[in-house]
Parts: C-alpha cells; sequence; structure tokens
C-alpha cells in the first residue's frame, strides 16, 4: 500500500533530485522510498558477508596508520 507524503524542499534541491531521479532511470518518490528503507539499517552487516570477510569484520578498530606512514609506505610501493 503506498501513502501520498508532501515535502517542502527548496527548489533547486527539487530541480537536483529530478536531474539525479532522471540519471538513475527512477523517479524522485522512487529514490526518497529507497532511502527511508535503509534508515536505520546498518551498513556492513556482519550476517550477510561472506565468511572470510565477516570474520576479519573489525579487526583493525584500534589500528592507526598516520599519513606520514601511508604515505612512506606508497612511496616504496611505486618508486
Amino acid at each position: 500500500m503506498t501513502s501520498k507524503l508532501t515535502l517542502r524542499i527548496d527548489k533547486t534541491l527539487v530541480a537536483k533530485a529530478k536531474q539525479e531521479a532522471k540519471r538513475r532511470g527512477k523517479s524522485v518518490s522512487g529514490m526518497v522510498a529507497d532511502y527511508f528503507a535503509v534508515l536505520g539499517e546498518e551498513a556492513h552487516p556482519a550476517d550477510t558477508l561472506p565468511p572470510i570477510t565477516a570474520s576479519l569484520f573489525g579487526v583493525l578498530k584500534t589500528a592507526f596508520v598516520s599519513g606520514t606512514d601511508y604515505r612512506r609506505r606508497l612511496k616504496d610501493k611505486y618508486l
């Protein structure tokens, strides 16, 4: 069952939404419905990931790599 929803949005945002909807081949209503459908969902629920990926999920939460270390690694790898 669908229901009508009225939103008050700046004209420029409406124009951008219509352009994006056209680019995606969807309606603005469809994009809004898709957005509302994913609200509150976890970004990458571990139970839907492949087993190997799920086992590694969150392993590096406490790891820190500085920008200097990262740039040094890239320089060593590519130069």
